[in-house]
């Protein structure tokens, strides 16, 4: 039963436990994000000890989606992916039609319905940003070409979610009905006629209107007046999103986050919102982490080796097929391949949307939360592997 202290409680464990397991996880050469997650599991209701406010995380965890979407505006560059666009968009659509493919045909084999099975490769299909951020980073390849092309792939992979987050809800929602085509076609057609229109009235009126608002709130001198004006904007704009176009908070988060990108003061403003959005990002793996059973591990293990195979084996192979066929070089092959080894922030999104509207069950969730967290161990593994086949390629050119 929820106590008056749950908010606080739910801040300690997390905050408290992310940052132990994170900082575990980082000296064993593992991302952060392996921490967090452990850290949720280690409060959640599937394991002994002190157990976190179940309907409390779920909010913290919503407020963590839309700062991470905004960051994701923020950071999006049209001109960075355009540099890259040949490569990019077509590589990232194929890889996500294989690893959607290949997920859907494993959940048909576990006796999951279609609609099921395709929403599970679906979320495979997809690797987290912010894992290959960090690996960039720390190879000192987030300036160069190969980074751009990393870069570049992801970013199209998030696009794609944004629009399937917009989508999915209306299609569930239709199809719950009697089937009718044409009137689940007026549907989307009308749900995108307002996306578009939002879309359009942020990038035209909020273009104009933000950056002098920004420039209001600098000229102040004030830091936490320029702070919480950034984090005003964004949220706000979110909930103008929802609550009037009938798009999801993420969507209006990462638009907000589009404009501000392009305004002069953009930069500052995302300097000005990176530790709330870090620390709600953290709040928000937490909080995936008390989903996640670890008996799913006992009760399912070939189910699970079947799922984590298809993100680190079959997306990688997928990967560097389609990148041979562009005849991209292969150092950068090899790195795009690694990168996508891993599934992250927009697949537990997505399969707790999926929950959320009855198309997923929990148990094929566990899954999804199972082989994240394993993808997210290995990647590094996986990193050495395409290293030492690339210096092995060197070794036989010479």
């Amino acid at each position: 039963m929820p106590h008056h202290d749950s908010l606080i409680l739910m801040l300690v464990a997390g905050f408290v436990l992310a940052f132990v397991f994170g900082m575990a996880a980082v000296k064993l050469k593992l991302s952060p994000l392996f921490g967090y997650l452990l850290a949720g599991v280690a409060v959640g209701p599937f394991t002994p000890g002190f157990v976190a406010d179940a309907e409390l995380a779920p909010q913290l965890a919503e407020i963590g989606v839309i700062l991470l979407m905004f960051g994701v505006g923020l950071h999006f560059s049209p001109q960075d992916l355009m540099k890259v666009r040949k490569i990019a968009i077509p590589g990232a659509l194929a890889q996500i039609a294989v690893a959607t493919a290949l997920g859907w045909g494993v959940g048909r084999l576990m006796g999951l319905g279609d609609a099921e099975a395709l929403l599970l490769g679906f979320s495979l299909s997809v690797a987290s940003t912010v894992v290959l951020i960090k690996a960039l980073e720390q190879r000192g390849q987030m300036k160069s070409e190969i980074g751009g092309v990393a870069t570049g792939w992801l970013i199209v992979e998030d696009l794609v979610i944004v629009i399937a987050l917009v989508l999915l809800p209306l299609i569930v929602s239709a199809s719950g009905e009697t089937f009718d085509a044409a009137s689940l076609a007026g549907s989307v057609g009308w749900t995108l006629i307002k996306v578009v229109v939002f879309v359009a009235l942020m990038l035209v009126v909020g273009g104009r209107v933000l950056p002098w608002v920004l420039t209001l709130i600098a000229h102040t001198r004030s830091r936490e007046l320029f702070t919480l004006g950034v984090l005003a904007i964004a949220l706000g704009i979110a909930w103008i999103a929802y609550e009037v176009f009938g798009a999801s908070f993420a969507l209006g988060a990462f638009v907000a986050g589009l404009v501000l990108n392009g305004t002069p003061l953009g930069h500052s403003a995302a300097e000005r919102s990176l530790p709330l959005r870090d620390a709600f990002a953290v709040l928000f793996f937490v909080s995936v982490g008390m989903l996640f059973d670890p008996m799913v591990l006992v009760r399912e293990p070939w189910a699970v080796a079947a799922v984590l195979a298809i993100i680190v084996m079959g997306k990688t192979l997928a990967a560097l097929a389609i990148t041979t066929v562009f005849k991209v070089e292969r150092a950068t092959s090899l790195t795009v391949a690694a990168s996508l080894a891993q599934i992250g922030e927009f697949s537990f999104i997505l399969a707790a949307l999926g929950v959320s509207l009855g198309v997923m069950s929990p148990a094929t969730q566990d899954l999804i939360l199972a082989a994240a967290l394993l993808s997210i161990a290995l990647n590094p593994l996986v990193f050495a592997l395409m290293d030492r086949m690339g210096g092995a390629a060197k070794a036989e050119m010479v």
